[in-house]
């Protein structure tokens, strides 16, 4: 692969996609490059670096809004936001741990893999949250899309079809993110040795409740001890400003209390333990398994893992009150995608951990049905027609 193409500018990004057009040679975009190891391989011809658009441009924390280079780091990102009490509140994941990068990425990358944490059931996801974007197309035209507040749309929401793109359809130069509060406190109820359709119920109980459950999941014994339990846990965070925390806390332990009893962790212990969550650490052991993220109706987690199980040795746990659920495999088999498949009844499974020559030949993204599949073509077009931005990535001809 030739040495990377670093555009400085807009106009520097408009010059490099315009002579790959001419050449016929597409690029592999970047930000920092950490998440290269997700989707499929492809085969470009050189790298298009983003990187040097990146920094803080607007931060107006009293009207909750933020616009940063596509290439800022979410570290500085983060750190912009804590200052002013504020935060992403979609909770995005660092999964440097799980695929071996050095940081957790950019803001851009982060768009673009649409990204969200354990929050998402009670805040909303990645693309509810982006409000405007810039950048230019594989057709070398630079356009933008959205603005800095919530109701700016008219016509095609541009900016939330490049959530979960990949980098296929577009060089992002810039983003706008709504932010939120950060809150005050939380507390987490610890509930033990539940088995995994218990939990499911019993986090299904406190969602449906008036708590204002801010995340849920479920521990099975067999990963307890990568969080430092001795059994399995299931996990129900309440977050706000304490007196309310509290109140809250004694409601929902009086109402599952028929169910279990359960221990409360304190804020310091809480929020490492969600973040641990938030990042896979569970499933961070070294082995080098392949690691799926399957998503299906909450109450359909724990018979999904169990499916999966019963064809093959996996180890899993539930985020999102069940909803999702990740899971490792042996790396035999295409890293298991037979078995996840089928095992998977509603919903869609992402391959997101697996060496270059199995990424190769499984579908790492969920297969599309025929007339989604031409749509996704059909956009794919409109963009960039020549195939130059991250052919490839996520399906054939993408």
């Amino acid at each position: 692969m030739d040495a990377a193409l670093k555009p400085r500018s807009e106009s520097e990004l408009i010059e490099a996609v315009e002579d790959a057009i001419g050449a016929g040679a597409p690029f592999e975009v970047v930000g920092a490059g950490t998440k290269r190891a997700l989707g499929r391989p492809m085969q470009t011809a050189r790298t298009l670096d983003l990187s040097d658009f990146s920094g803080v441009t607007l931060y107006e924390p009293e009207e909750l809004v933020i616009t940063a280079g596509a290439g800022t780091t979410l570290s500085e990102i983060e750190e912009a936001l804590n200052a002013k009490g504020q935060m992403l509140a979609f909770e995005p994941p660092d999964l440097s741990q799980l695929l071996g990068s050095a940081h957790a990425g950019t803001i851009g990358g982060m768009l673009a893999a649409n990204l969200s944490g354990p929050r998402r059931t009670r805040a909303g996801g990645v693309r509810d949250y982006i409000l405007g974007i810039a950048g230019v197309s594989g057709r070398g035209e630079a356009f933008k899309a959205g603005g800095r507040v919530v109701k700016n749309v008219t016509g095609y929401d541009i900016s939330k079809l490049m959530a979960g793109s990949f980098g296929t359809l577009a060089a992002l130069t810039s983003l706008t993110f709504k932010v939120l509060p950060r809150p005050e406190t939380e507390e987490t109820l610890c509930f033990s040795s539940l088995d995994d359709r218990e939990a499911v119920r019993l986090m299904s109980l406190a969602m449906q409740s008036s708590a204002e459950v801010s995340a849920t999941a479920h521990v099975p014994a067999d990963l307890a001890g990568s969080l430092g339990f001795d059994r399995a846990a299931t996990l129900i965070r309440l977050e706000g400003v304490p007196t309310s925390v509290t109140a809250r806390r004694d409601m929902l332990a009086s109402l599952t209390k028929t169910v279990a009893p359960c221990a409360i962790l304190d804020a310091d212990i809480s929020h490492g333990l969600w973040i641990a969550l938030r990042d896979v650490h569970p499933l961070c052991d070294g082995s080098g398994r392949g690691v799926w993220k399957i998503s299906v109706p909450p109450m359909d987690g724990a018979d999904t893992l169990a499916r999966i199980k019963q064809s093959t040795d996996a180890r899993g746990y539930y985020d999102w009150a069940g909803g999702l659920v990740w899971v490792d495999v042996p790396l035999s088999d295409n890293g298991g995608e037979k078995i996840i498949r089928s095992a998977v009844r509603a919903g869609h499974a992402t391959l997101m951990r697996a060496p270059r020559d199995i990424r190769a030949h499984a579908e790492v993204f969920a297969p599309q049905e025929q007339a989604l599949a031409a749509l996704t073509q059909r956009v794919k077009t409109a963009f960039d027609p020549k195939g130059i931005l991250n052919p490839g990535r996520m399906y054939q001809g993408v």
